[in-house]
């Protein structure tokens, strides 16, 4: 048949009514069609004076079961997917009384909305689970060569205009882009619907395990694109940043995420400031205490906790200022006056993005001199995300988020030496923050500030010398003794010589996971140089 189908009958019924009456009345006063309708939308169109058949006028069927039967019938599906070029199916269609249906405009039930209400029920779930709706758009997709289907308000006047330019028809082309979007819309629908239902069995069914992740043999992701990028990792890159939709945004993606945080000032975020600005985000919320993470090529060049964010901010701006030029700030606090001071009038620090939960009006103010600084406010803190995915060539990898979320009561001291209470309380920052430096990872941290970090070497011991190189550097700036170290690593040591480096450099306690075939040649080394080591049992990689 050729590209050009007129349209004579149309069936409309939407949730979302914008713009659906306006719709009708054109395709009516403009081009004589007929409108057969559902329900509330019949209702809107009747009301607003124009000619509209009811669905139960149209299939001779009333709706029953509370309207979850209404369209589920052969003279609305045979309407959309008879082949106008088959003999067979037209003679059908005729001896049972079936009249060709040319355009479909249908909505979807809110299902997403429904179920992100925190009181939502099962039942209440389940009733906004759309059948009908999803059915008569994929016939209609299906039957593109004869068929106009709208699923989106935003295309009523596309659909309009070329019905103007073809004297009442459209043009194969349009209808096959339109059919492409039906199936997308029914795709990230039913991903949905699934991500919510496993939701649901994973956190309230007796037995569950609400932390868990069993991966299932398909697992779909819907995302809709925030934005284009002006390139990815480097300028021949194109890119584009996506935000999870569906219900994979209450199942995986954290309470105050990232993607979804408002840009309050600044030039438009870039592909390595989102990679950077992830990661910032992510290290600063493994602590409760007021902390800053200071972060640079994905690494955190600086970081500490302290009694309030500013003073935090000073401490970790000291492990690294050189490194934190051009870098990432993230703090867990709401961002005072005095902070944007520190770093902007006294420091002079170049920074790319600023991200935290909240910011004073007097911070903003000073802030909004910076036109350049992307500043992000995520509303809050709290939690992070449950998954991650990667994507590597051909697939996806898809993981928990790795979070320190280890009880201390069941680590081991397998030393001679325990460590003091200060040492412990600088193991456990040490700890949370060389989860986040890439690995081989190795954290010198001294008062709750990670002033030396050795990151990504090929092998531990390397990592481990740079990381205490780093740390005296940083203690000769800030004119204290290069002494009372301590040492995480995100995974256990090989050899030995891992802890005669950090022994000659001043580390007194080390923090690590254990699990090497040679621990004790490790165990050894600590006894030999009086230091304290704490096993975890838990590694951290992050490559």
């Amino acid at each position: 048949m050729g590209s050009e189908v007129k349209i004579a009958r149309a069936l409309v019924s939407v949730t979302n009514k914008t713009g659906v009456v306006e719709f009708a009345r054109t395709l009516v006063d403009e081009f004589g069609v007929e409108i057969i309708s559902t329900g509330g939308t019949a209702k809107a169109i009747e009301e607003a004076g124009v000619p509209v058949t009811p669905i139960e006028e149209f299939t001779g069927f009333p709706e029953m079961m509370d309207g979850r039967v209404k369209t589920l019938h052969p003279k609305v599906h045979g309407g959309l997917l008879a082949r106008r070029d088959s003999e067979q199916h037209m003679a059908e269609a005729a001896e049972h009384g079936i009249k060709m249906i040319d355009l479909v405009c249908v909505n979807l039930y809110e299902f997403e909305k429904t179920v992100a209400k925190p009181d939502v029920t099962f039942a209440d779930a389940i009733e906004h689970i759309d059948i009908g709706g999803p059915s008569m758009l994929r016939s209609a997709a299906k039957n593109n060569d004869s068929v106009t289907v709208v699923c989106d308000p935003n295309d009523y006047e596309k659909v309009i205009e070329e019905m103007r330019l073809h004297h009442g028809s459209t043009t194969l082309s349009t209808r096959r882009h339109l059919a492409a979007k039906v199936y997308a819309t029914t795709a990230a629908y039913d991903t949905a619907i699934s991500l919510w239902l496993n939701n649901y069995l994973n956190t309230n069914v007796p037995g569950s395990d609400s932390d868990s992740f069993d991966p299932p043999e398909e697992f779909t992701l819907h995302l809709t694109k925030v934005q284009d990028l002006r390139y990815g990792e480097n300028p021949h890159q194109p890119a584009a940043v996506y935000q999870f939709g569906g219900d994979f945004a209450q199942m995986g993606a954290s309470a105050n995420p990232l993607v979804g945080a408002t840009q309050i000032q600044g030039k438009p975020l870039s592909y390595n400031n989102l990679l950077d600005a992830d990661a910032a985000w992510n290290a600063v919320r493994e602590f409760d205490e007021p902390a800053c993470v200071i972060l640079k090529h994905q690494n955190p060049c600086g970081s500490a906790v302290a009694q309030d964010v500013t003073t935090a901010y000073d401490r970790a701006f000291a492990c690294d200022p050189k490194s934190a030029f051009g870098g990432i700030i993230a703090v867990n606090r709401e961002v005072p006056y005095e902070l944007v001071e520190h770093f902007a009038d006294k420091n002079k620090q170049f920074v790319e993005v600023l991200i935290a939960p909240s910011f004073t009006e007097a911070a903003l103010d000073r802030l909004a001199k910076r036109t350049n600084l992307r500043v992000l406010a995520t509303g809050g803190a709290e939690g992070h995300a449950k998954l991650e995915v990667r994507s590597v060539d051909g697939g996806m990898l898809v993981q928990c988020v790795d979070t320190v979320d280890e009880d201390p009561s069941e680590f081991i001291c397998p030393t001679t030496r325990k460590p003091t209470d200060r040492e412990m309380a600088d193991l456990m920052f040490a700890w949370r923050v060389v989860k986040t430096v890439k690995s081989n990872a190795i954290l010198v941290a001294k008062g709750q500030a990670g002033i030396g970090m050795g990151p990504g070497q090929p092998n531990r011991v390397d990592s481990a010398r740079m990381a205490c190189e780093r740390a005296e550097e940083a203690c000769e700036r800030m004119g204290v003794p290069a002494e009372g170290f301590v040492a995480a690593s995100d995974a256990f040591f090989p050899f030995r010589d891992n802890v005669d480096v950090l022994a000659e450099h001043g580390v007194t306690a080390i923090i690590q996971p254990g699990g090497s075939v040679r621990d004790d040649e490790s165990i050894k080394a600590c006894d030999d140089h009086g230091i304290a080591m704490i096993f975890t049992g838990t590694r951290h990689f992050r490559h």
